[in-house]
């Protein structure tokens, strides 16, 4: 699944060449170009594909950005610790002006984790914080291993799952909230990303095997802060299309029957 990693790199990329970018990200192009994405032309594809794969292109674009301010918001409260899970080819460790004692760490399977310190390296690139691998699978111990490699879980932590649950199976999804929840002190922030309301019927019907969409099987709950509020969570939900009008992107298609506050979520640990 780490190769879809890469193409978010792609995406990054090509966001961070525009004039008007809404982040800017100089590692995604090396890891899209380590990866054989870089430069690249979509294949052939009808009408159709191309909205779909344009759309999630879009959707990485605005959850970047909404990301990225979560994690600037939680400095600025004093939280010093960060752990991204199934960090992937983020590079936020490199491209964010964090505060002095932050400590950022990036739980990931081996593989992706390997493959990015070779581009790092070849890049020279030098973080802005300090930054802790993390080599485990999701499904195995990683509390223990994060625990391991140093995290805290008496002090706040703020917690980032991008486009990650949407690849998880509902029990796999409240086991990991169950575990982020025992490892986080009151004050605690979490960036969540909720494949919407028919997310997979629209783009994971006719999904090509191997592909992104094609292994996605979770949507978000019907009331996905309640879900929050039951795992000790305050939390705000934003759809994309309302963080895309205030980043001034507004999507300009009518909003979908299935569109509802919650695919990107911001919560505090009570």
């Amino acid at each position: 699944m780490w190769a879809t990693a890469v193409g978010v790199a792609r995406v990054r990329a090509l966001e961070t060449e525009r004039e008007d970018a809404l982040f800017r990200d100089p590692l995604a192009k090396a890891f899209a170009a380590a990866g054989g994405l870089w430069p690249a032309s979509p294949p052939p594809e009808d009408e159709a594909a191309r909205r779909r794969r344009l759309a999630v292109a879009f959707s990485i674009v605005i959850r970047t950005r909404f990301l990225d301010d979560l994690l600037l918001e939680a400095s600025a409260a004093g939280v010093r610790q960060v752990v991204l899970l199934g960090a992937g080819m983020d590079s936020r460790a490199f491209r964010t002006d964090w505060p002095e004692g932050t400590r950022l760490f990036e739980v990931d399977t081996a593989a992706p984790l390997d493959f990015k310190a070779a581009v790092l390296h070849r890049e020279r690139a030098v973080a802005r914080c300090r930054r802790i691998t993390v080599a485990v699978d999701l499904r195995e111990d990683w509390p223990g291993a994060l625990a391991a490699a140093g995290h805290d879980p008496a002090l706040p932590t703020v917690w980032i799952a991008e486009g990650l649950l949407i690849y998880l199976p509902e029990e796999a999804v409240e086991l990991l909230l169950a575990r982020i929840g025992a490892l986080s002190a009151a004050g605690s922030r979490m960036g969540l990303t909720l494949g919407s309301r028919g997310v997979i019927e629209r783009f994971g019907a006719d999904a090509v095997p191997g592909s992104a969409a094609f292994l996605w099987v979770s949507e978000m709950p019907d009331d996905p802060l309640g879900w929050l509020d039951g795992h000790g969570w305050d939390a705000d939900g934003h759809t994309l299309r309302e963080l895309a009008a205030a980043y001034g992107r507004p999507i300009g298609t009518p909003p979908q029957r299935e569109e509802r506050p919650g695919g990107l979520i911001a919560a505090v640990r009570r």
